[in-house]
């Protein structure tokens, strides 16, 4: 909607698993509709969430616009739709200025489950991308991330000391010390926007120096895939936003088979979590939870003996309490 140079746009972060990597489903080169007046300066061949605005004559609800760009823009009927934030900050991204409407972003999270999509291939204007291409700092699974003590946390320390500010300085490596865990504190894997964030504020992420107009070799810029508009920051929020439901509501299955063994169940919710799981521990969760029952039939898709096939319990969600999965780390053996 466009009124008195306001824009309210969509943008849909469309979540799959498959072969235990998370993906997220981005596009190149869409129409944006209205949106299209805020593209300048934007590479329109970087990956991008699908993303339109909000039509006020055609559109009943801010969900029905959602899915209709959706529908438009990717071959994906999302089923599990939420809203996750509104983004409103002046000037958030290149392209945001004077002459132009001040947009308005409402994010959603959406999940699917990727074996019903198998038949979409990749394309020039969309395809699936692992979420961790643009948060490789957030993957646990094979220990902590080499470039977070490497790379990332020396030249924050060397950021954070440039600030002439004494409180601000402190501030800046307090922060530090929760967002990376600096001085062996407990990683918060639901931090991912704080993360982002604090990197941006560092100017260490390309998208930092294309909205500041700054040249990025004079940055020590974190290896990673940049996003357009501020895309990363709103797939940053719907990450975070799912780590912390996993744990309360069984929202996983949303990107479940209908049918699945608890290995292929654990290995799930880890590549989500980014981190490993004790299998005995999360086993034994898992059936007593009373969230999934045996289907009476096995498979051995995973190779070596055939593995007993689960399914969801639907009746969960009516029960007095939804359980969620736990998600707290395998131990370093």
């Amino acid at each position: 909607m466009s009124q008195k140079g306001v824009v309210i746009g969509l943008s849909a972060v469309i979540v799959s698993v498959d072969q235990a990597e998370p993906k997220v489903f981005v596009v190149n080169d869409a129409d944006h509709g209205e949106m299209n007046q805020n593209t300048s300066g934007q590479d329109k061949t970087v990956d991008a969430v699908p993303f339109g605005a909000f039509d006020p004559e055609h559109h009943e609800t801010l969900e029905l616009g959602l899915r209709e760009w959706v529908k438009t823009q990717t071959p994906l009927t999302p089923g599990y739709v939420e809203q996750l934030y509104t983004f409103g900050n002046k000037g958030r991204y290149l392209g945001q200025g004077a002459e132009t409407p001040r947009v308005i972003s409402v994010g959603y999270l959406a999940l699917t489950c990727y074996q019903d999509r198998h038949d979409i291939r990749d394309s020039d204007r969309f395809r699936w991308a692992t979420w961790y291409d643009y948060f490789p700092w957030e993957d646990f699974r094979q220990g902590r991330p080499d470039m977070i003590d490497d790379f990332i946390i020396p030249h924050l320390e060397s950021w954070a000391k440039r600030e002439q500010d004494p409180d601000m300085r402190a501030e800046y490596f307090r922060t530090i010390d929760v967002c990376f865990s600096r001085k062996g504190a407990k990683w918060d894997e639901e931090k991912i926007l704080e993360r982002y964030e604090l990197l941006y504020t560092a100017r260490m992420v390309d998208e930092a120096c294309r909205d500041k107009d700054l040249d990025p070799d004079t940055h020590p810029i974190v290896k990673s895939r940049a996003m357009r508009f501020d895309h990363r920051r709103i797939l940053a929020t719907a990450i975070g936003r799912l780590r912390g439901k996993l744990k309360y509501r069984p929202v996983i299955f949303e990107v479940m088979p209908d049918d699945f063994t608890l290995l292929e169940l654990q290995r799930t919710v880890e590549a989500l979590g980014g981190h490993n799981l004790h299998k005995q521990n999360f086993r034994r969760f898992v059936e007593n939870s009373g969230m999934v029952e045996e289907t009476g039939r096995t498979t051995n898709r995973g190779g070596g003996r055939p593995a007993n096939l689960f399914q969801f319990r639907q009746d969960v969600m009516f029960e007095r309490h939804a359980p969620g999965v736990r998600l707290s780390p395998a131990k370093a053996s």
